[in-house]
């Protein structure tokens, strides 16, 4: 047994994840392939020792771990990216794990969108959110389980665990238009009341502000009304409700989130 495994061991056992609350695989994904995790490239992509199905790399689907430039010319390394990377790679390198899926299996780089369930029964992604060392990160055509991930993130949250503890990561107020306009261009999660609801012809609008040129507002397209529609929810029916919503943050007169499917819109009190 190598040190580097020794010391992996020991820091599970250590962090009370081996296997951990919250480290349980959910119900509903579909098991594919077991696998040896030969390296770790950031905290939620790993490669395979040997390839599946031509794919040599597993993007942990639903994770959204602090990024490294990995060759990224001028790309600034997010805080905390390196202790993400350390978090993943004590909990799988050189680990024997099994693939389970959820939706689409691969992206457009080729590489396996997956779970990970560790031989000793960690839920990789799981582990990483109760750390806090990952936000979730979900897409249309993969949504499986994203209500357990979500379950762990706000726990790590609440507990100020990993990345919950640096500012870099702190929910946005909908109602700091100036700090948002700052962040075009990246990932957050906007906590604010919904003003204002309306259908325009195809679109939703959801306006965070009194004025919709300025302030924070997120839109729905059509496919993305038909799958809330599927869900039993309606998005103009948030109207009124404080509501939490993740995604990238776009200039459309003010700053705007384009929510694709349900699970990026929570409501958190009436």
């Amino acid at each position: 047994m190598t040190a580097r495994v020794v010391l992996s061991i020991i820091s599970l056992v250590l962090l009370g994840s081996f296997p951990a609350a919250g480290s349980k695989l959910p119900d509903g994904l579909e098991p594919g392939a077991r696998v040896v995790i030969a390296s770790v490239v950031d905290g939620d992509t790993v490669v395979l020792e040997s390839p599946i199905d031509g794919a040599a790399q597993v993007r942990l689907v639903g994770l959204q771990a602090p990024k490294l430039p990995l060759g990224r010319k001028n790309f600034p390394v997010w805080p905390l990216a390196s202790q993400s990377k350390r978090a993943l790679e004590d909990i799988i390198l050189g680990r024997q794990a099994r693939l389970f899926f959820g939706g689409a299996k691969k992206d457009r780089h080729g590489r396996l969108l997956a779970h990970l369930l560790t031989k000793g029964g960690v839920w990789v992604q799981g582990e990483m959110l109760r750390q806090g060392m990952a936000r979730v990160y979900s897409f249309p055509d993969n949504r499986a389980v994203v209500g357990d991930m979500l379950a762990l993130e706000r726990d790590a949250r609440a507990a100020r665990r990993g990345i919950w503890k640096h500012p870099f990561y702190a929910l946005r107020d909908a109602a700091d238009v100036s700090a948002m306009t700052r962040l075009f261009g990246t990932f957050q999660i906007v906590r604010g009341r919904v003003i204002d609801a309306k259908r325009i012809k195809s679109r939703v609008y959801l306006n965070f502000g009194d004025n919709w040129r300025e302030d924070i507002n997120v839109t729905l397209k059509t496919q993305a009304r038909r799958m809330f529609a599927k869900t039993g929810t309606e998005p103009l029916s948030f109207l009124g409700k404080e509501a939490q919503v993740r995604g990238w943050l776009k200039k459309f007169n003010g700053p705007m989130i384009e929510a694709s499917h349900p699970e990026q819109i929570e409501v958190i009190s009436p």
